[in-house]
């Protein structure tokens, strides 16, 4: 089988890693992170006038892309520098979920989206549902003409700054079945929406999000009633393919620093990464690393597979990157010393993204269980 990136796929690698190298380092990120939005809205537009978003969409839904590889392609280089814009929950998940989902007149806000002049979100997760896509206990009631939400929405990433929030409500059924789950195009500035927002520990920001008697149009649902949680489950093995390669470019550029410290710093006259304890730990991490770039080209190439083996690929996936994410982070610091704890150093975002990431879509628990229920099925 062959690896290498076709040569569209490296033309975007190639044009993004130099923009971000040009235009976004520690300081401009630090900078950005300290501001009331938690993201430059000209980097934005920079990244979509080059065709960054569109990378994330098929054609037939007006971009360039949209299969596994081209998402990895984006997110790895993206992780690289660190980016805290919020490319996967505007593109992947909230824009993907209406591309996917939605009816014609809904469709013209993905070209606003691939465009960069629109930004999204998703809002699924709730304070009692853990990982556990089926839980959503938010209510879709109809009355008359209307649908009414009611409901509280946790941990919901650029809620802030969305114009369009894709709201997961149940329309049928217990809280845990996976029927019954409706999904709804919600502008931001609707009546009975009230966004309470917070910056990440690992950048960015997010909020609860308090659906109170919101009311909307039968229009406002994507797809058919009682029936979103396939696409939710596909959306977010996509979300899951993004977060691991953003993950594999901060680890790359983690071991980078690490080696490069190692064989600046001396000690005794000789740079430290010649002692042999610290260039076997330097070892270890390179191995992790590989082992970390293979996962992440097996889960991008089964996206497109069947359910089971593409939701088997993206748990053995998560598994190991939360587990290599971990090792490289804790080292890298630890071979650093007090110099990778400070936020002028690139290192210290870094190394948080990393950890972090473990916890969103499923930590390495979560997703070990899982894989086992999805081999005994």
């Amino acid at each position: 089988m062959n690896f290498d990136l076709t040569e569209e796929r490296q033309m975007l690698q190639d044009t993004l890693r130099r923009f971000l190298r040009d235009r976004y380092d520690t300081a401009t990120r630090n900078t950005i992170l300290e501001s009331d939005t938690g993201m430059s809205k000209e980097i934005w537009a920079e990244l979509a006038e080059l065709g960054v978003i569109g990378a994330l969409f098929t054609e037939e839904q007006g971009g360039f892309g949209g299969k596994g590889f081209d998402i990895a392609v984006v997110f790895e280089e993206l992780g690289r520098a660190g980016v805290v814009e919020p490319f996967l929950d505007t593109a992947v998940l909230g824009g993907g979920l209406v591309a996917d989902l939605g009816d014609e007149s809904q469709l013209a806000l993905v070209e606003e989206v691939i465009g960069g002049t629109s930004q999204m979100a998703f809002a699924h997760g709730e304070p009692s549902s853990r990982y556990d896509l089926n839980r959503v206990q938010t209510t879709a009631k109809t009355e008359g003409d209307d649908i009414v939400l009611n409901g509280h929405k946790a941990v919901v990433v650029n809620a802030e700054a969305a114009d369009h929030i894709v709201v997961s409500a149940r329309e049928s059924g217990d809280r845990d079945d996976e029927a019954g789950i409706s999904l709804f195009l919600v502008p931001a500035d609707t009546k009975g929406v009230t966004v309470q927002g917070y910056a990440l520990l690992a950048g960015g920001r997010a909020a609860e999000v308090m659906l109170d008697d919101v009311r909307l149009p039968a229009s406002a649902r994507l797809g058919k009633a009682g029936e979103a949680y396939a696409a939710i489950e596909a959306r977010i093995a996509a979300a899951n393919v993004a977060q691991c390669a953003e993950t594999l470019g901060a680890m790359e550029t983690a071991t980078h620093l690490t080696k490069d410290y190692l064989m600046t710093r001396k000690q005794f006259g000789r740079p430290i990464g010649t002692f042999q304890a610290l260039a076997f730990r330097m070892s270890d991490l390179l191995i992790e690393m590989e082992q970390a770039r293979s996962a992440v080209i097996n889960a991008a190439g089964h996206l497109e597979g069947d359910r089971k083996t593409r939701e088997s690929n993206i748990s053995a996936t998560k598994n190991l990157m939360g587990r290599a994410g971990r090792l490289v982070a804790e080292d890298s610091i630890q071979l650093h010393g007090g110099i990778a704890m400070t936020q002028e150093y690139e290192l210290a975002h870094i190394a948080k993204r990393i950890v972090m990431a473990d916890h969103r879509f499923g930590d390495t628990d979560h997703h070990l269980e899982r894989f086992i229920a999805l081999a005994a099925a």
